[in-house]
């Protein structure tokens, strides 16, 4: 996906179509029986993944589809779309939708679109672990990498702008506002006393030193957690782009249709349902299917543990 990005469409087309040549990645899909279940496919049907990552979700939307159903993926990633190409072509199953890779970001996901003509979006917001793998990206302090934490490489802005140029006051909020950090002040004030940084590594560091944990609860999360995840929503506008996301929903979506989204932290599973509250209450277009959001079983948590923080939320086109 991206801002001011280009489409640049790859057709699937048939499972046993060519391989890309590029290695599958081991992906596990967050809630995906529950996605799956509250998606309620429709053989032939149109569905969006909205954010089809190393395309976990889209396999198991395309199995059910059959012909002559259509499956789109949108992406900012690049790379993420290219693997999920592989993974879709490398289905071996028989009756196989007509499958579109879109390079754009969620926000834009009416583009193309007439009124009431999808069944189905799901959409998992967050990074995925193509991007936290690979250091080169800088998403993760985990190792050393550039600060980039673009989700499209070609877009402008990068975490070291912004961490080397936002002014202490503007800098602060971002990892306030963004990263719900209570020490946001206090980290932001040591950032712009350690400038220039160019890595994740040493921003890391300069985090830890400033924000050392007080107590049993701030030791089970690393001090730069919160503000690495600032600055990738800033980065990306990941917020701005699930409003827009959200608010194009109902206009694209058939009556009986449902859109699924997986959130990981408090800000998206907010925004998520207001808007759903919002469309059922006010505005008389959705019903809502998950009264409390749907969180993933201890085994799965144990699994894998990026499924400990999701939250699902459902509703159906009236």
């Amino acid at each position: 996906m991206g801002e001011g990005s280009t489409d640049t469409p790859q057709g699937v087309g048939h499972g046993r179509g060519r391989a890309l040549g590029l290695p599958l990645v081991d992906h596990v899909p967050v809630l995906l029986k529950e996605a799956i279940d509250f998606l309620a496919v429709k053989r032939g049907g149109t569905y969006i993944d909205a954010t089809v990552g190393l395309g976990g979700h889209s396999y198991e939307i395309a199995k059910r589809l059959g012909a002559p159903g259509h499956l789109i993926g949108l992406d900012k990633d690049p790379a993420a779309l290219e693997r999920a190409g592989v993974r879709l072509q490398a289905s071996g199953v028989g009756e196989w939708p007509s499958v579109t890779l879109l390079q754009r970001s969620f926000a834009e996901i009416a583009k193309g679109h007439k009124a009431a003509t999808v069944d189905g979006i799901l959409a998992d917001i967050g990074v995925s672990s193509l991007q936290l793998g690979d250091a080169a990206r800088g998403f993760s302090f985990q190792a050393d990498g550039p600060l980039d934490m673009r989700m499209d490489p070609q877009s402008e802005r990068t975490a070291e702008q912004v961490v080397n140029h936002l002014d202490e006051r503007q800098l602060a909020d971002v990892i306030y506002e963004f990263g719900e950090e209570r020490r946001s002040r206090r980290i932001a004030r040591a950032i712009c006393r350690s400038r220039p940084i160019r890595s994740t590594a040493h921003l890391a560091d300069v985090i830890s030193a400033a924000a050392r944990p007080m107590n049993q609860a701030e030791r089970r999360i690393h001090p730069a957690t919160r503000t690495f995840q600032a600055l990738r929503i800033f980065v990306n506008r990941e917020l701005d782009d699930l409003r827009a996301l959200l608010e194009a929903v109902p206009r694209i979506l058939m009556p009986g249709g449902r859109v699924v989204v997986i959130s990981f932290h408090s800000l998206e599973d907010r925004i998520v349902k207001d808007a759903f509250r919002e469309g059922a209450i006010k505005d008389k277009h959705f019903r809502i299917l998950t009264k409390k959001p749907v969180t993933a079983t201890e085994l799965e948590s144990d699994r894998n543990p990026r499924a400990r923080s999701a939250k699902l939320r459902a509703a159906e086109r009236v």
